[in-house]
C-alpha cells in the first residue's frame, strides 16, 4: 500500500538511497534537506518522477506542515570532521530537528524513524555492545556535540512515545558505506578507497589495530524498511554488520583491490575515538524477520570503489 513519507537529510547518502527504494516501491517521497553535507546531485535522477518533492529546508525550524504516514528522520551531519566543523550546529541539528520530526508526528499521526548510531555507546567497555549497554561516552570532548546530541534524541523519541503517544522506532547505525558517500567525508572507507585511487599515502590513526564493523548500505536499508514496517517493536535495534575488521586489514584490501602503490602512514589517533566497535544484532534478528547483512566485505568494497571511480 503506497505511503506519503517524508525523509529528511534525504540528499544525503543514507537519505538519497532511501528516497531512490522508497519511491521505486511506490510511495510518495518528500525529500527534505538543507545541503549542508548533502547534495542535490543524489537526487537529480529523481527529480521527474512525479512522485518525488525535493523540499530546501533545515530541520532546526520547524517542518513544513506536510500530510504524511511516515517519517525518517535522517538529518545530521555524521562524519567527524563535518559534525566537528560546528558543533553547535550539529547538536542543535540532533535535537531539534528530532524536535520537529516528533511534533510533525504528534501532528499527523505520522509513524516517527529516527536514525541513531552507534556512538552512542561511546568507546564502548561491552563487546560487541547489544542495545541493553548504556555506553561509555565523554560529555564534553570533541565528538560529544555528535555522540550526545543522538543520546538526547533517542530520550526525546522516547519521551515522545510516552507522553504524547508519538509511534515511533529507532535504529542505531553502525559504519555503513557504499554509492553516494561524499568522497571528503573523512569516514575511513571513502578515506582509503579515495586515497588509493588517487595514489597518495593510506592515512592510519594510531597503530591500526582499532576495529570498526562495515555495512554495505543496501543491507542497512534493508533494516530499516522492516523496522519501520513492523509493529512488534520501537527499537532501539543495531543495524550494522557484525563481520570484525583492523584498519590495518581494511587499508590493505582497499590497496589491493585498487591495485594502488599507496603506503601505509601513521598519525596520532583522535580524542575520543572508540577502540572497537560491533554490532549485537541478536534483536535485529529476532524482531526484523531475521534481518542479517547479505553483503561481504570483499563485494562491497568492488562497488564502493567502482562507484569513486566514477566520481573523482
Amino acid at each position: 500500500m503506497s505511503k506519503r513519507i517524508l525523509i529528511t537529510g534525504g540528499a544525503g547518502f543514507l537519505g538519497s538511497n532511501l528516497s531512490e527504494r522508497l519511491l521505486n516501491e511506490g510511495n510518495k517521497i518528500y525529500c527534505l534537506d538543507n545541503f549542508y553535507t548533502g547534495f542535490k546531485k543524489n537526487v537529480e535522477h529523481l527529480l521527474d518522477h512525479s512522485d518525488f518533492e525535493l523540499v530546501e529546508h533545515d530541520v532546526i525550524n520547524p517542518l513544513p506542515d506536510l500530510d504524511v504516514d511516515q517519517i525518517y528522520n535522517l538529518a545530521c551531519p555524521a562524519s567527524p570532521p563535518h559534525y566537528q566543523q560546528d558543533p553547535i550546529f550539529t547538536t542543535k541539528t540532533a535535537i531539534l530537528g528530532v524536535i520537529n520530526c516528533l511534533e510533525l508526528g504528534k501532528k499527523t499521526g505520522a509513524r516517527v524513524f529516527q536514525a541513531s548510531t552507534s556512538e552512542v555507546y561511546g568507546d564502548p567497555l561491552v563487546h560487541p555492545q547489544p542495545e541493553s549497554y548504556w555506553g561509555s561516552v565523554n560529555p564534553i570532548g570533541i565528538r560529544s556535540c555528535y555522540d550526545e546530541g543522538k543520546r538526547v534524541g533517542e530520550t526525546l523519541m522516547f519521551d515522545y512515545h510516552r507522553q504524547h503517544g508519538v509511534d515511533i522506532r529507532v535504529v542505531r547505525i553502525f559504519n555503513t558505506y557504499g554509492p553516494r558517500m561524499n568522497p571528503e567525508d573523512g569516514r575511513v572507507v571513502s578515506n582509503f578507497i579515495v586515497q588509493a585511487l588517487k595514489g597518495e599515502d593510506i592515512t592510519i590513526y594510531g597503530d591500526g589495530k582499532q576495529t570498526r564493523s562495515f555495512c554495505y548500505v543496501d543491507d542497512l536499508l534493508e533494516g530499516f524498511v522492516r523496522l519501520m514496517n513492523q509493529d512488534e517493536v520501537t527499537g532501539p535495534i543495531n543495524c550494522g554488520n557484525p563481520g570484525e575488521f583492523t584498519m590495518l586489514e581494511l587499508a590493505e584490501k582497499v590497496i589491493a583491490k585498487v591495485g594502488s602503490e599507496s603506503k601505509l602512514t601513521f598519525h596520532p589517533l583522535p580524542g575520543d575515538d572508540p577502540k572497537q566497535r560491533k554490532p549485537d544484532i541478536t534483536l535485529a534478528d529476532k524482531h526484523l524477520s531475521g534481518w542479517k547483512p547479505a553483503v561481504k566485505l570483499d563485494e562491497g568494497l568492488d562497488k564502493a570503489i567502482a562507484y569513486f571511480s566514477s566520481v573523482i
